[in-house]
């Protein structure tokens, strides 16, 4: 976005995981770890990202459309991944 100025009303909070049957190397590394370590009782673990996008305007239809797009097309890669997409 551009202009100093502007009053950001909304916020996106995206969070993407792969799928469950992709292989997840980071999340068995972190799992592995954490066993090691002593922690017992855990599962699986899926390492992700997550992303919060700060967004102008008051219509949250709208918001989540155009985000939901991006997530889509360029955030996610929805062959592999999953996400889910909070406007508040």
């Amino acid at each position: 976005m551009t202009g100093g100025n502007r009053r950001l009303d909304m916020k996106a909070k995206i969070i993407i995981t792969p799928k469950k049957a992709v292989l997840d190397p980071q999340g068995k590394t972190v799992q592995d770890a954490l066993q090691h370590m002593g922690y017992q009782g855990v599962g699986a673990v899926h390492v992700g990202k997550y992303l919060e996008i700060e967004l102008s305007g008051s219509d949250k239809d709208a918001a989540r459309k155009q985000i939901d797009e991006a997530c889509h097309k360029f955030l996610s890669n929805p062959v592999i991944e999953d996400y889910k997409l909070e406007i508040e």
